[in-house]
């Protein structure tokens, strides 16, 4: 017993530096992909609810882990008990919303779709009313080399014809030879809908939210079995 209690008391420190990596990288995803994503607020907040989720999850983890050692440590029968309970509990959330994830992602898109169609009312407005909004989108296309949401100049209604007006305007050096560049009503501009450039920013890092996730399962379920094998290995002693 006292060499298992010294190896689950080693293993027990993987689930919080586990939940230290997760922590991290979902706060990556969430402060890159609010700059990424700033100009669709609506579609940032289907990606940051995944992402905060796992945040939670991080956090969580390493308070369990914590548990569990300490569990180990002071073959304490409560202390695991309780971290079986919070860690079978997290595994089944993660499970059933990677699987959800899976199964509705079509739907995930067609909601992203319907967002951003009515983000291009905002774009073709001319009140003022979405005039940071509007200066937002523009750094996004510039960054992005992306024009429009949906069907690319067109978003822009009246505003893309205003005197002076960058809107969509490609900033290479030779934009007739790039295939990312084409002319437009006498201007070379981005060919590529924005619409597409945040579809893939929100399919990447939904990819990287549910390998996490699955991920992290595996090694949670081998807490389980070795949290209860030691809750077992006490009873007996």
């Amino acid at each position: 017993v006292k060499k298992l209690l010294t190896f689950l008391t080693c293993l027990y420190f993987l689930p919080q530096v586990c939940g230290s990596i997760i922590l991290g990288v979902s706060i990556w995803i969430r402060v890159s992909g609010a700059q990424q994503v700033s100009a669709c607020s609506h579609t940032s907040t289907i990606m940051f609810a995944g992402v905060n989720l796992l945040i939670a999850v991080g956090a969580i983890i390493m308070v369990l882990g914590f548990l569990g050692c300490c569990g180990a440590v002071k073959e304490s029968r409560c202390m695991l008990m309780l971290f079986f309970i919070g860690l079978l509990l997290i595994v089944i959330l993660q499970v059933t919303g990677g699987i959800l994830g899976a199964v509705y992602r079509s739907k995930v898109e067609l909601a992203v779709n319907l967002t951003l169609e009515a983000n291009v009312d905002a774009l073709q407005s001319t009140t003022g009313v979405y005039k940071e909004f509007q200066e937002t989108f523009q750094e996004f296309e510039r960054e992005n080399k992306c024009c429009g949401l949906l069907t690319g100049p067109k978003d822009w209604g009246e505003n893309f014809n205003k005197p002076s007006s960058k809107i969509c305007q490609c900033e290479l050096e030779n934009p007739s030879s790039s295939d990312l560049c084409t002319k437009y009503q006498d201007r070379y501009i981005y060919k590529k809908p924005c619409g597409k450039v945040i579809m893939k920013i929100l399919k990447d890092n939904l990819v990287i939210i549910m390998g996490i996730s699955f991920g992290l399962a595996v090694i949670e379920i081998l807490g389980l079995v070795f949290s209860m094998t030691l809750y077992c290995q006490i009873g007996r002693k």
